[in-house]
């Protein structure tokens, strides 16, 4: 017995106890791949071009102008 499959012992079954694949059985073909229209992928477009978030531009700004305070300190600390 091999996975499951099969006899358990060969004796007294009047085979070798091979187990092999059903040939005979048609398998379907690769499924149909449904392919979105030029409506869907519009409508998947419009809806994925979203406002900015306002904190995050909020923060980024916040960012920016604390690295020029950094680098005015600087300035300021190398002419003393």
């Amino acid at each position: 017995m091999y996975n499951g499959i099969g006899l358990p012992t060969a004796r007294g079954s009047g085979t070798n106890g091979y187990v092999q694949r059903n040939w005979a059985f048609v398998r379907k073909t690769k499924d149909k791949v449904n392919y979105k229209t030029e409506e869907e992928l519009e409508k998947l477009e419009a809806t994925s071009n979203r406002q900015p978030n306002r904190d995050i531009l909020d923060h980024e700004r916040k960012r920016k102008v604390e690295v020029k305070c950094i680098e005015l300190e600087e300035i300021l600390e190398d002419q003393g």
